[in-house]
């Protein structure tokens, strides 16, 4: 309903009323992670402050935690680069595939040849 000049907002009046359901929304617990960013070290500035800067849309306090692990993945950067060094780690999109010590030589070859390159060298 508009009235008077310049009314530039619209009532809703009863429109919504007795607890009936008005919007979507996300149910998120203590300590639960909202947003994950991965980007290379020279971009590292620029993700903390667009995290920064997004704090200020949700409700509630959050906190900018900046990972030791690479990636996405379970591990650490030094790790990460000792297992790709030795051919044990397989890019796979944003995760890796890793070398196990089971399953047939054959396949495990195929996959990682690089890690049996290095054995045989030694």
């Amino acid at each position: 309903m508009l009235s008077c000049a310049g009314a530039d907002r619209l009532q809703t009046g009863m429109r919504g009323a007795w607890g009936k359901p008005n919007g979507t929304v996300a149910r998120v617990n203590i300590g639960q992670i909202l947003l994950s960013v991965r980007t290379r070290d020279a971009h590292r500035a620029t993700a903390i402050e667009a995290l920064r800067r997004s704090m200020y849309k949700f409700p509630g306090r959050q906190k900018i935690i900046v990972s030791k692990n690479w990636g996405f993945t379970p591990l650490r950067r030094d790790e990460y680069v000792k297992l790709k060094q030795e051919g044990r780690v397989l890019i796979d999109g944003a995760y890796v595939q890793f070398l196990r010590n089971k399953g047939s030589i054959e396949q495990n070859i195929k996959r990682f040849p690089g890690a049996y390159e290095t054995a045989s060298e030694a």
